[in-house]
């Protein structure tokens, strides 16, 4: 029987096989290395690669092992880094080519735990300068391609991280979602992501030194990307908690368990503003995986939907144009992404005083209120991530009107945000056309183990989808 390739095992499969030393972690190391230098020039999913570094933790790893030392739970198991998370290997640019020397001095939380554990950093993956669109594409490195049909997005923006998890190159990438940036691409990979609890994960900067706009301090979270529920719930739990550095950032106990209600609220077409067939049936293949597993599965949706996707697209933009306008902008963004703040900006009504501001915010608090309450009755809402497939490269920059029609397909994926909820995207099989569908699970602010709990009962019935053996671009 010819052996698993070490490139197609789990994050926990991998952790197992150095710590019982079936392979060695520079083994894993070399054979993830590899994988890179074959797949991402088909992808371009990897920015930066640490070939040395990485080796030489592994050669420590390796040595602690020999001498019977105590190593961590993610001994020599490699993970990837999201352009714009801090590790002092290289850059923090964001994808920004006047950040390309912008060295961290220290790890960033998330990180720094991870290679407490024993994980290694093996490279940085891409995204769209400055996170501002859901696709990945920037000046400095170019664009990243959907290793499922190259002429589609990989979504964003931790488009980088999601395809080279998708791809084999790595089992674990860390990103973060402001607006469906873990989920969108995990969706588009036909790989799992989990968007935690506001707060459950500190800053992806090392240390917070200039302002920080409400929105990112509510909406925008940091999380893991993997190819299998478990393997999420795994690195989250050794990323989580609060670090003395960011006062945004919490410590909650985070159960391994859930035996509480087994109710699903399943939400086919949030609003009724349609989706996409292919999109249906994912709902419907994971809701009845769902009440297979003895769940309880009701149609109904949460409340107050198009508002808090109203106000999050409000909130957002109103601080972008602050941050812009008026004049010309400040930042060097790409032509792609100034196209597309340009458009959004114009077909979003700006909040343009104090009192529409904060009465923004304060609307804030009545639908989440309604959310809470909704969630006692069913600790699990089951949607889409997107009411649409992932559109062809381009579109979103093909008008004003095409950054509604995308915001209008993402309603419930920034609900999410707005309201700082957990959620898991995770696929559910490949459509007529062999592209992979999704779904994603939420659950009430920290229960963050509810969310994961629902999505292995559907993982178990649906399977997984990655590792691709060969994608497309790179198919002979």
């Amino acid at each position: 029987m010819t052996p698993t390739p070490l490139w197609q095992l789990s994050l926990s499969e991998l952790a197992t096989t150095v710590r019982f030393r079936r392979a060695t972690a520079v083994e894993v190391i070399d054979a993830h290395l590899e994988r890179i230098a074959e797949v991402n020039p088909a992808v371009n999913a990897i920015t930066v690669v640490f070939d040395e570094r990485a080796r030489a933790l592994a050669v420590e790893v390796d040595r602690r092992l020999a001498a019977g030392e105590e190593v961590g739970p993610l001994a020599g198991v490699p993970f990837c880094v999201k352009e714009n998370i801090d590790l002092t290997w290289s850059a923090s640019t964001s994808g920004w080519p006047f950040l390309a020397d912008a060295v961290p001095a220290r790890d960033a939380t998330m990180v720094r735990r991870l290679l407490e554990a024993g994980a290694i950093p093996i490279a940085r993956g891409n995204m769209p300068d400055w996170g501002l669109r859901w696709d990945t594409d920037n000046d400095l490195f170019g664009r990243t391609l959907n290793p499922w049909d190259p002429s589609r997005v990989p979504g964003g923006s931790s488009g980088g991280d999601a395809v080279a998890v998708a791809t084999g190159m790595v089992p674990l990438g860390l990103g973060n979602d402001y607006g469906g940036s873990l989920r969108l691409p995990a969706y588009a990979a036909g790989v799992c992501a989990l968007r935690p609890s506001a707060g459950r994960i500190p800053a992806p900067t090392a240390e917070i030194t200039e302002p920080v706009a409400l929105s990112l301090q509510f909406f925008a979270v940091n999380g893991p990307i993997a190819r299998r529920v478990d393997d999420l719930d795994t690195a989250f739990s050794l990323m989580h908690g609060a670090d003395g550095s960011d006062p945004t950032a919490v410590s909650v106990p985070h159960p391994s368990s859930y035996e509480g209600p087994r109710r699903v609220a399943v939400v086919r077409d949030p609003l009724g503003w349609g989706v996409d067939p292919q999109v249906a049936d994912a709902v419907g293949r994971a809701a009845d995986a769902l009440a297979a597993a003895g769940w309880q599965v009701d149609d109904v949706e949460p409340p107050m939907i198009e508002e808090a996707a109203t106000l999050w697209r409000q909130i957002s933009t109103t601080e972008m144009v602050g941050a812009f306008l008026p004049g010309a902008l400040p930042m060097p963004l790409s032509a792609g992404s100034t196209r597309y703040f340009l458009d959004n900006a114009a077909e979003t009504t700006v909040l343009e005083s104090g009192e529409a501001y904060g009465g923004a915010w304060a609307r804030r608090m009545l639908i989440a209120a309604a959310w809470e309450r909704f969630f006692v009755e069913h600790p699990i809402v089951l949607g889409p991530v997107s009411a649409r497939r992932m559109p062809e490269i381009g579109f979103d920059l093909s008008g004003p009107a095409a950054t509604t029609e995308l915001w209008r397909a993402h309603r419930l994926l920034v609900t999410v945000n707005f309201l700082g909820l957990p959620s898991v995207a995770l696929p559910t099989g490949l459509d007529d056309e062999g592209l992979p569908t999704g779904v994603q699970l939420i659950a009430a602010r920290n229960n963050d183990h509810v969310a994961l709990a629902a999505a292995r009962d559907v993982e178990a019935a649906l399977g997984t989808l990655t590792p691709i053996d060969a994608p497309v671009g790179a198919r002979a």
